[in-house]
């Protein structure tokens, strides 16, 4: 049986191919767009999907769409009406796009698809604890998913059996841990839907000072995990911003203008909200433990996207292992929905066989060394390759990692990555400032050998995809000045990993085994026998505002817009200093001067 899912019209645009359970091919949108969290309908996703899996549309046995837009327009009329007037301004805007749009998906799936059979709508949430528990390597296991809202549910709990899920209680909106912590994000000037990752960055700058003020005024938390938030303070459910005066009044002051300088204020902010959401996590956690009584929980949603949460979920040992989707927002309620389709509605089989089933999250497109037609280069046997791209990494270069096929979520995994030598003290500044060109707080990620990665780092387990911190391992940090606070705390060398350290001297993980990344775990493997440390700094193939790069033309276009050393595309590999004059153009000099 082939199942087509497919998520979108709101954020993160995605598609996936599921055949007789395995999943083919899932690819977000905006990779092929170029529009990051590009909300359109994923016409390019789609078309890759299917190409990958050898069929027209005309093959496909079920489309599945990831959530219920009749039951999701109902939540929106019915906020409307219970917050009149207030908020018509608002209304105005977004019931003419859904009247003309989002209500019609069944036929424009049809239209655009020219298919004709059968279409299914589980709910979102069923779509988010599908995609945590059907690919994971559990037989049993709890779920909890968490993020803004769906229809009406905003969190779900329930545990998951073999080839079926049982989601048994649920938040309902506007009760959002999800939009308490983007109201968070909007209020100290980050883009709501992409900056949480900032505040989350941010917090460890910071003091919890304001999580009293948040608990007293904004969120009433429950033993159980349970919560209601104090909509007085909120405009999200009707407005056109997440927060209004009377939140300002509580925190004394208006949002932080976007592009401002971030001070203090902001710092204390992220922190406070980050406890409070770890709080709320890790009551569920317990409660879903007392409630299910089984050892293994599963986690899908954007707040599941907070790797600082789930760390503690497996430290504090309220499961023995934790699995969480790596494309735990909408854009994986494409293959969730994919999954739920199969396994749920029609019982497919679930083989049993204790590994995930993500394939490493390496499920987009791959392009042969061919397709890379440009500039001067080498090309390396395999016998010589990972050889001559340690040697670079350790004389100090910033290498483009291109290979294979492209990573389904957010996170780059060792198939669309930019490396680092972790060692180099200087590393994090150089990459945040000339590379990325981002805010220079930014914390970036280890990629570190498997088999070396509790040596290294205090880590219970795996963490294929990049979503658990872990404490640098204590015989590999160093003192610091406690006195020290705000961004001076960037300057301190914490370990004997300065570039991948963050502050609260923990790390961003992701543990590479042979099995799931052959190649990138062989790279990692060369540059442990060279330098006797088998981790590398991992950050996404991208600058700030785009998309992780899909193909590569648009990894050759990266490469020569920042002051990244060396590109390598399967075997070939581009050195910056040998390229021509006229290939590092002047249009990307003007944009981003390399001083």
């Amino acid at each position: 049986m082939r199942i087509l899912g497919i998520s979108c019209y709101y954020h993160d645009a995605a598609a996936a191919l599921v055949v007789d359970g395995r999943i083919v091919a899932a690819a977000q949108e905006e990779r092929f767009t170029r529009k990051k969290h590009d909300p359109s309908f994923p016409e390019n996703a789609i078309v890759f999907c299917l190409k990958q899996g050898g069929l027209s549309a005309a093959e496909l046995d079920r489309v599945v769409f990831y959530d219920k837009p009749f039951l999701k327009f109902e939540r929106l009329l019915e906020s409307y009406l219970a917050f009149a007037p207030k908020g018509i301004r608002s209304a105005l805007e977004a019931i003419p796009i859904w009247i003309k749009e989002k209500l019609w998906i069944r036929e424009d799936i049809r239209r655009r698809l020219g298919y004709e059979g059968e279409l299914l709508f589980p709910e979102h949430h069923e779509s988010h604890a599908a995609s945590a528990f059907f690919p994971s390597p559990f037989h049993e296991a709890a779920i909890l998913t968490m993020d803004g809202v769906g229809e009406w549910a905003t969190s779900t709990m329930g545990f998951g059996r073999g080839n079926c899920i049982e989601l048994t209680h649920e938040t309902a909106f506007p009760h959002s841990i999800g939009l308490l912590y983007s109201a968070f994000t909007y209020y100290t000037g980050f883009r709501v839907n992409s900056g949480e990752y900032k505040l989350m960055g941010l917090a460890p700058y910071g003091n919890p000072i304001h999580a009293d003020r948040i608990r007293e005024h904004l969120i009433d938390i429950k033993e159980d995990g349970s919560f209601r938030l104090n909509m007085a303070h909120f405009d999200f459910a009707t407005g056109l911003t997440m927060t209004n005066t009377s939140f300002d009044r509580v925190f004394g002051g208006p949002p932080r203008k976007p592009e401002t300088p971030i001070g203090q204020r902001e710092m204390d902010l992220a922190a406070s909200v980050q406890v409070i959401t770890e709080e709320v996590v890790l009551k569920a956690a317990r409660h879903l433990r007392r409630e299910t009584g089984m050892a293994n929980c599963v986690l899908a949603g954007g707040v599941a996207l907070n790797c600082v949460a789930n760390g503690k979920i497996l430290r504090e040992g309220i499961f023995d292992r934790v699995w969480v989707q790596p494309a735990s927002g909408d854009a994986g309620g494409a293959l969730g929905a994919a999954l739920f389709a199969w396994h749920q509605l029609e019982g497919g089989h679930r083989p049993q066989t204790g590994t995930d089933r993500m394939q490493g999250a390496l499920l987009g497109p791959a392009f042969a060394d061919t397709e890379a037609d440009f500039g001067v280069s080498v090309t390396y046997p395999d016998t010589e390759l990972f050889a001559a791209v340690a040697a670079e990494l350790e004389a100090g270069h910033v290498v483009g990692w291109f290979q294979g096929r492209m990573e389904f979520g957010p996170r780059a995994l060792g198939a669309r990555s930019i490396l680092g030598d972790p060692r180099n003290p200087d590393m994090q500044r150089r990459l945040n400032v000339s590379i990325k060109f981002r805010e220079s707080f930014r914390p970036f990620a280890p990629s570190v050998l498997a088999e070396h990665s509790t040596e290294w780092f205090e880590l219970k387990g795996e963490s294929p995809y990049m979503l658990l911190t872990a404490p640098v391992a204590r015989d590999k940090r160093l003192p610091v000045d406690s006195s020290v606070t705000g961004f001076d705390q960037l300057y301190q060398i914490r370990s004997g990993l300065p570039a991948i350290t963050h502050v609260d001297g923990s790390a961003r993980v992701q543990t590479v085994t042979e099995a799931a990344n052959p190649r990138y775990h062989r790279l990692l493997a060369e540059w442990h026998a060279r330098t006797g440390c088998p981790v590398l700094i991992n950050t996404s193939f991208n600058v700030r505002g785009e998309p992780i790069v899909c193909t590569p033309t648009d990894a050759w276009r990266c490469f020569l817009r920042t002051h990244m050393d060396v590109l390598v595309i399967g075997n070939r590999v581009w050195r910056k200093a040998d390229q021509t004059e006229s290939e590092v153009t002047d249009t990307w000099r003007e944009e981003f001067p390399l001083d």
